[in-house]
This record gives C-alpha cells, structure tokens and sequence, in this order.
C-alpha cells in the first residue's frame, strides 16, 4: 500500500467524501476528492459507503478508512440533504443518556445500538490488558435513601 490515510471528511457542495492522505512514494501530502454520485436523501449510507470503498478508483487509498467512517459521513451528507444542520448530524452520532430511545424510529435506533457496542467493545477490559484485573470486588456506599416497599417488615403477608 504506498497510500496513507490522514483525515477524511465532507464536501456538501457537490455532496464528495474528501481524504488527505500521504503518497509513501513520494512523502507528499495530497487531497483527493471522491463525489458521491446518486445519492439521495433516501439512500442508504452503509450501501453507499461500500459501493464507494469498493469502487475501482477509490480502494486504493481508501483501504486506510474503516467502512464506519465513511458511513458516518455519508450519515452527514443524508442529513444535509434532508435540510438538517450540521451540528443536529453531529449531535445524532453522539450517545445522549437523557434520550428517549422509545421515540426513535428503527434506523436511528439501530444507529444508536451500533454507537452503544462501539462504546462497550472501546472501554471493554480485556486479558490482555495491562489494568486488567480478575474477580474485581467493589465496596458500594450504603444507601442514602430508602423506599417504603423494600422495608422487611411488610413480608409477613405474603
């Protein structure tokens, strides 16, 4: 491979994924502009994003960019499309806790799944790790408040 991936990232206007990448051969810096062509605001990103990794011209110098990435950022060209800002786009990649994922539609709710595994598998404790601890045990703090019905003297009922 005598390509290396940098940066990559948006074009809205044409809609063109750009990639900086660095010619081995060469150690030069170069940009290159990839247009993404029929793509629409019902496209779908990850059909879009392998037809663009595997295109001809492209998989050379895209072999450094994970299919992720470069849905993602079709995700923001969709979203730009749609008339939606570039900082909602953004806002949508992001785990909010406070969100109600029962409003979701199943896209963006997959989306969301797909954002939560990637979280998990990054800070998941691995053997091979060098803080990796086996049977870690953890002290809780005593509970500060209490509820009626977990009290033990209402068991006499049942």
């Amino acid at each position: 491979m005598s390509f290396v991936a940098k940066k990559c990232g948006v074009k809205f206007k044409p809609p063109s994924i750009v990639l900086l990448y660095e010619d081995k051969t060469t150690k030069r810096m170069r940009q290159r502009v990839m247009p993404v062509r029929n793509f629409s605001k019902f496209s779908d990103c990850s059909k879009a994003a392998e037809r663009l990794k595997s295109n001809a011209r492209h998989s050379a110098y895209l072999q450094g960019v994970s299919l992720r990435q470069l849905e993602r950022l079709h995700l923001l060209l969709r979203d730009s499309l749609l008339g939606k800002s570039l900082e909602h786009s953004l806002a949508s990649l992001c785990l909010d806790p406070d969100e109600d994922l029962n409003k979701l539609s199943d896209q963006e709710l997959s989306r969301k799944k797909e954002l939560m595994e990637q979280l998990f598998e990054q800070n998941r404790k691995k053997r091979d790790d060098p803080d990796f601890v086996y049977d870690l045990q953890v002290d809780f703090p005593e509970q500060l408040e209490s509820c009626s019905w977990d009290e033990d003297d209402e068991d006499e009922e049942f």
